[in-house]
């Protein structure tokens, strides 16, 4: 296909795809005369790859090279690829160093090996997980670090779903795209879900509790869940009466 073919396939204007191809991004065409150059269904992938890493990962274009020539590295075993493209989705938490973040970065460590889970507790996630502790720590709500585990026992089959996700893939390409979209976007649908889950409990916890008497009352039940979930994010849960 000519460029202009790929740029109505891809969504991607022929300035930008021209720009991606000097900066080594994307591969030349193959020239099928001094000036026109032919395209085919890699291209349109790469353009794929490249616009998820931009517009969904947020990432640099000196960071999409990095992920990049990781996918065009055949010797590199695909966990070595996912984890290039994941070390480059993962924001750090800054935090001045000192004791506090010392302390953190034990306690991530500690987690880690408490799970047994085959990861480094001093790479980007770590990291971040440990600015976390801090801030929430100097936001005087410490005690929530006591809920790490129940949020690692959350947390592991959701990575299981996300990575069997992944493993449908077949191209390397694609599963580096489905690691930028699971990553960005499916920590944004588990927030949500998240979110209407703290509703739900709310409700079934203080559904006995208001000013009306309980469950039955005018100002309690569902009113306190209703109030809870307008506030976040418009999800009201049914009040009596309407």
């Amino acid at each position: 296909m000519r460029i202009g073919e790929l740029s109505r396939r891809s969504g991607v204007p022929v300035p930008t795809i021209k720009f991606y191809v000097r900066e080594g991004l994307l591969p030349a065409g193959q020239l099928t005369s001094p000036n026109q150059a032919s395209y085919d269904s890699g291209h349109e992938r790469r353009l794929r790859l490249i616009r998820a890493l931009l517009d969904v990962g947020g990432l640099s274009l000196a960071a999409i090279g990095d992920v990049l020539r990781a996918v065009e590295d055949p010797e590199q075993p695909v966990h070595k690829v996912l984890g290039v493209a994941s070390k480059r989705l993962t924001p750090l938490q800054g935090s001045e160093p000192g004791p506090e973040l010392d302390d953190a970065r034990d306690e991530v460590a500690e987690l880690v090996e408490r799970r047994g889970w085959l990861a480094d507790a001093h790479g980007p996630a770590g990291e971040c997980l440990a600015g976390v502790l801090v801030a929430l720590r100097r936001a005087g709500h410490g005690g929530f670090v006591g809920l790490l585990d129940d949020y690692a026992a959350a947390a592991e089959p959701v990575a299981r779903a996300d990575l069997d996700y992944v493993g449908r893939r077949v191209a390397r390409e694609d599963l580096v795209e489905s690691v930028v979209v699971g990553t960005v976007l499916g920590e944004a649908m588990f927030s949500a879900l998240r979110r209407l889950a703290h509703v739900d409990a709310s409700a079934r916890a203080f559904e006995t509790v208001g000013d009306g008497g309980g469950a039955d009352g005018d100002g309690g039940g569902r009113g306190e869940a209703g109030a809870y979930g307008d506030g976040d994010g418009g999800v009201v849960a049914p009040v009596d009466g309407e």
